[in-house]
């Protein structure tokens, strides 16, 4: 019986692999191993470990949450943001649009969370007031 890998050897080996030439073996190989030790409920950590070690290695991918779809200026400044605190070289960012956050962007990285929407602050606001 072959020894049970840890998720963070998973995702250090997945992130070393997902270079041009062998991202689609090094996915494959990660699913069948998975699949084998019955370890697919680990999947979504195992892909949150993978984006943590590779904006360790200069690749950083974002998620931007707003009320509104943002234009290509914003997504540019978000971008050299991102790129500024993380001293990354590559950045990616999925958009998603959530009406309840009322205005205002919330940048969620591997690791850290900048929340500055609308419906944060007046949660703070409100927490604030039943304090004192």
């Amino acid at each position: 019986m072959a020894r049970k890998l840890s998720r963070r050897s998973l995702a250090l080996y997945v992130a070393d692999g997902l270079t041009p030439a062998r991202r689609r073996t090094t996915i494959g190989q990660l699913a069948a191993y998975l699949v084998e030790n019955r370890r697919t409920k680990e999947l979504d950590l195992i892909v949150r470990d993978v984006a943590y070690f590779l904006s360790q290695k200069g690749t950083t991918s974002a998620t931007v949450t707003s009320a509104f779809d943002l234009n290509a200026e914003t997504k540019a400044a978000i971008t050299a943001f991102i790129k500024d605190k993380t001293n990354s070289s590559q950045v990616s960012l999925d958009s998603l649009i959530d009406p309840s956050v009322i205005g205002g962007v919330k940048i969620s990285l591997p690791g850290y969370e900048l929340d500055q929407t609308i419906s944060h602050k007046l949660t703070v606001l409100k927490t604030r007031f039943k304090k004192a």
